[in-house]
């Protein structure tokens, strides 16, 4: 490619994106999303550059992000895929696999998780035959406690599968402990929560294998796309052979004979020298993500502390808003967590003189978006009619969580006019009640 036309096409990009007029605020028009994608220049010029190298498929943008992203959180590998959902079903594919011996999880076997929470967190459980044991969450922190995770732990329980809430960790550097204690595999679920810190540790470098969502809504986007991470080198191959078809080799796309022995292994029962590049050793999948994707994924990496700072001052700048409003509960940090917050989670009261329904109406008519606390309590969700579960103790909180809980927006894309004019809103309905 011609490196002078390549620059002025991407210099025209630049001016492409800069000739967009800034639209102000304008209370009760603009809406006020609760999530949403943060994009510039150089996210525009990052896509368009992979484009015009026909980068379509996975490539040098996916391993240079997998080794960054690695490196961020000082684990050994990290592996790039299509949904975090699907990082989610990686992750748990990978404990099932055969290649981790005696250790595999097994069909019938228990999977400690909420059951208030997203339902890819769960789906995988269920999908592999597992069985989920679901626990309560706290009102406040909205995540289950350590001792709550200890309590449903049975005879057949094997692992522990749980997500940070809304970016506020659990505590999650206890249930690492009792997992060990108990011998049980733990999967971090970190897709709300990138880049959180509980006891001054990142979340997302607990866990047995962590996960990350790069949709729209997340720290980072890629418009698509999630992540498993690895702290292992063992784990990692487990992890990379089950994304890529469940192939044995470790050949990227393209690359031929890493291992210099190609046509030098007999496995099952193929004959001596067959094609290394196509002798599968799992039942995998194709999870893989774009170089497009990646090549985005490398520009919001480097905007990754600026976008963290930007959620934590929106929601402490709501929290100081709202603090003293009449029958609503307020978010709390879990006590040694410093969330990089995904949203600002609210509950009405049952004793306040008006109903969650009737807050949430009145926010969405004044184009402040809302969402309720992703599933509520998913045993009550249809798909689950026939599922083999057991409930650990009692759901209260998660049943009010169902009928009363909504959250609202903190994302970088809010600024201070729009935060004020949340806590505005929010504080003239409750006086009208």
């Amino acid at each position: 490619m011609d490196d002078q036309l390549l620059a002025q096409i991407l210099s025209g990009v630049r001016d492409y994106h800069r000739s967009a007029p800034p639209r102000p605020f304008v209370p009760g028009e603009t809406p006020i999303l609760p999530s949403g994608a943060v994009l510039d220049e150089d996210d525009r010029v990052a896509l368009t550059r992979a484009a015009l190298e026909f980068r379509i498929a996975s490539g040098v943008n996916a391993r240079r992000f997998e080794s960054e992203f690695a490196r961020y959180f000082g684990l050994r590998k990290a592996h790039l895929v299509n949904s975090g959902s699907s990082a989610n079903l990686l992750a748990v594919a990978a404990m099932c696999s055969p290649r981790l011996g005696d250790v595999r999880l097994r069909p019938g076997d228990e999977v400690v998780t909420a059951a208030c929470g997203f339902p890819t967190t769960v789906n995988p459980i269920v999908q592999h035959g597992l069985v989920p044991v679901f626990v309560d969450s706290r009102l406040g922190t909205y995540n289950p406690t350590v001792e709550d995770i200890r309590a449903a732990i049975g005879p057949r329980t094997r692992a522990i599968m749980l997500a940070h809430t809304l970016g506020n960790p659990y505590e999650v550097a206890e249930v690492a402990a009792l997992a060990r204690e108990r011998e049980l595999l733990f999967v971090e679920d970190n897709c709300d929560a990138v880049g959180s810190l509980y006891r001054g540790r990142l979340t997302g470098t607990f866990g047995d294998l962590a996960t990350v969502s790069f949709y729209p809504a997340h720290h980072l986007t890629a418009g698509e796309g999630g992540c498993v991470l690895s702290p292992t080198v063992e784990l990692a191959r487990v992890v990379e052979s089950l994304r890529d078809w469940g192939r044995d080799c470790w050949c990227e796309p393209g690359v031929d004979d890493t291992c210099r022995k190609r046509f030098g292994y007999q496995l099952g029962g193929l004959p001596f020298g067959y094609d290394h590049k196509y002798i599968f050793s799992q039942v995998g999948y194709n999870l893989k993500a774009t170089d497009l994707q990646a090549a985005l994924l490398l520009t919001q990496l480097g905007k990754l502390a600026a976008f963290g700072d930007a959620r934590r001052r929106n929601w402490r700048r709501l929290r100081d808003g709202l603090a003293g409003v009449p029958g609503l509960l307020l978010p709390e940090a879990t006590p040694g967590a410093d969330p990089s917050w995904f949203g600002f989670v609210i509950t009405v009261r049952p004793e306040a003189p008006f109903e969650c329904a009737d807050l949430v109406r009145f926010l969405e008519q004044r184009r402040i978006g809302t969402r309720r606390l992703f599933s509520g309590n998913l045993t009550r969700h249809p798909a689950y009619d026939g599922v083999h579960f057991r409930v650990a103790g009692e759901l209260a909180d998660c049943d009010l969580i169902t009928t009363s809980t909504f959250w609202i927006g903190v994302y970088p894309g809010i600024t201070d006019e729009m935060v004020d004019y949340m806590v505005e809103s929010v504080t003239e309905f409750v006086k009208s009640r």
